[in-house]
């Protein structure tokens, strides 16, 4: 016979579990003790929850494996709602295990008590509350296998302190092999005829191109065909973005170059989309075709609705296509490759603005520079992202980690840590905003404690600069998001972190260089001027866009941040 929480720990590893990321509580002890004797799994005590399931979540993202995290009963698990939301939209494989009291004799009332199965159920792919030891190996491989199935996604499983304890005679169920199916040859045989007959095809790669087979297999594509491509925020990194195919990311909801490059197209192929992310284009009737290749066939809605799918492995898929397409000798790019022209010239005439406090543009190269291709980023949430999303050219898969799903604040720093772990050997660097860095500044201890090498970049405007963007936009008086900040520098220290500050431009490549080439955990105070952001993002991109094709009266008074 087998104690539960033995047994629990024991699928744990039989499904290839190397961290649990939590914070226990009393209701926890007994998976906490048999943990404590695991030679596979270590665990990663972090100082809220939240700070734990992002951390989980971006193991998931990197590994395609299950993150898995822990809490309590309760306000802990509360916390993990979040981070839940966060995993289940971004598409990333996450358990959680949350503690609970005695289920089959109350030993305090109702306290602390809440149906925490119910409320996990609208933000995860499957919760269910462990109510027999022996049921514990078939709901623990349940809970892996739909975390990890396309589209991956939170799972949380509930284990009640008196089922912990209990006694079993049931083993591990081992892992099975899972091959996803492979596209059907006549879905990509219309494909390709599509794409053959088209004037301008474009590629669009979003967030369920980002996998590493798919990224190889869409290079080949692109190498043999010659097809130009756009990514989304979450699609950034699938294929070089140094590419000279590569027309820009859809950072802006609409107004900006790349969809100006969309409008030349009249085939769109559509690798990856997600509903989740804000649309890169909006169909319209006699208007582009679309060819949607995913894994899962596409939520039709008023301004999607694709023409030819692709349904199936996409890596498979795209591999068909490439296989069996002749480039034609129509094809025409001159209209798209005009329109990065104009943006790739509005980025570098902003790049070398050397103002202070930092203008964001130069921010933005000088961070570029200062990272190898294989370097991680890992941005937090707020105005900042529009330009890393726009100007930053991510060179690999992964290796721009931005939330255009939940879009939530306070993940940045969790998510560099988690990447430090999966990556010891690459730079990894937060990049947060002030206000989305102090909402989980507290790991800053962990990230110290475990020795982890990383970079912290703090944003610092005093104040929630994209919403003080948007509320000046809408013409409202600019109140009630302002604020004051420590001392980053000195804050920093608490923890046992080195505190850098930027004192003008000239010396932030140099200070980029010496914390990223220098071990342990580094905190950057750069304050930064975004006065220029509806100049820069709104005026100048309707009268540069109009240059590529668009009158100026058809572009929308105030393009959204996607």
């Amino acid at each position: 016979m087998t104690k539960a929480s033995d047994l629990f720990v024991q699928c744990l590893e039989e499904e290839g579990c190397e961290y649990v990321f939590g914070v226990p509580g009393e209701e926890n002890l007994d998976m906490l003790d048999s943990l404590s004797r695991s030679k596979k799994i270590k665990l990663i005590l972090t100082r809220h929850e939240q700070g734990a399931g992002f951390m989980a979540a971006t193991y998931g993202r990197h590994t395609g494996k299950v993150g898995v995290c822990m809490a309590t009963l309760g306000p802990g698990a509360t916390n993990f709602v979040t981070a839940a939301a966060y995993a289940q939209l971004g598409g990333m494989p996450m358990m959680m295990v949350t503690g609970q009291k005695p289920i089959k004799k109350s030993k305090q009332g109702r306290f602390q008590i809440l149906d925490v199965v119910d409320m996990m159920r609208p933000i995860t792919k499957y919760t269910h509350q462990l109510a027999s030891a022996d049921n514990i190996p078939s709901r623990i491989r349940e809970a892996y296998r739909l975390a990890e199935e396309e589209k991956p996604g939170a799972t949380h499983l509930e284990f009640p302190e008196d089922v912990a304890d209990e006694q079993t005679d049931s083993r591990p169920i081992p892992r099975s092999l899972v091959r996803r199916p492979h596209a059907d040859e006549k879905a990509v045989r219309a494909a390709v005829k599509k794409i053959e007959e088209a004037r301008s095809p474009v590629l669009v790669l979003g967030q369920g191109a980002n996998r590493k087979m798919t990224s190889r297999m869409l290079l080949q594509f692109i190498e043999k065909t010659g097809i130009p491509f756009i990514t989304t925020q979450l699609g950034k990194g699938v294929v070089d973005e140094n590419h000279p195919l590569f027309l820009g990311c859809a950072a802006l909801s609409s107004g900006d170059f790349v969809h100006k490059a969309i409008e030349a197209a009249d085939v769109i192929i559509n690798v990856g989309h997600d509903v989740i992310e804000k649309p890169p284009f909006f169909m319209k009737l006699g208007g582009a075709e679309v060819i949607h290749v995913s894994t899962n066939t596409a939520e039709v809605d008023p301004v999607y609705f694709p023409q030819i799918e692709v349904i199936g492995d996409i890596a498979n898929a795209i591999w068909q296509i490439k296989n069996d397409i002749v480039p034609s000798g129509r094809w025409n790019f001159e209209g798209m490759l005009a329109a990065h022209k104009a943006e790739v010239d509005h980025t570098e005439s902003l790049c070398d603005d050397m103002r202070f406090p930092v203008f964001p543009p130069h921010l933005v190269k000088q961070v570029r520079a200062a990272m190898p291709a294989d370097g991680i980023i890992c941005l937090d949430n707020g105005v900042y992202k529009i330009w890393f999303a726009r100007n930053y050219p991510a060179r690999q898969p992964n290796t721009v980690l931005l939330d255009n799903a939940l879009a939530t604040m306070g993940a940045g720093l969790p998510s560099a840590m988690a990447s430090a772990m999966v990556y010891p050997d690459r730079k990894v660097m937060a990049i947060c905003g002030d206000g989305g860095f102090m909402m989980n500044s507290q790991e800053m201890e962990t990230a110290v404690r475990l020795g982890l090498n990383i970079t912290v970049l703090i944003l610092n405007d005093n104040s929630y600069g994209m919403i003080r963007w948007k509320q000046a936009n809408m013409g409202f008086e600019d109140w009630g998001l302002t604020y004051g900040n420590p001392d980053f520098v000195k804050y920093a220290e608490s923890y046992g972190a080195k505190g850098h500050r930027v004192e003008s431009a000239e010396s932030l490549p140099d200070l980029l260089h010496t914390c990223l080439d220098t071990p342990g955990v580094h905190l950057i105070d750069c304050p930064v001027d975004y006065s220029e952001n509806d100049q820069i993002l709104n005026k100048d991109l309707r009268e540069l866009s109009a240059k590529v094709g668009a009158p100026a009266a058809a572009m929308p008074a105030q393009p959204q941040p996607a």
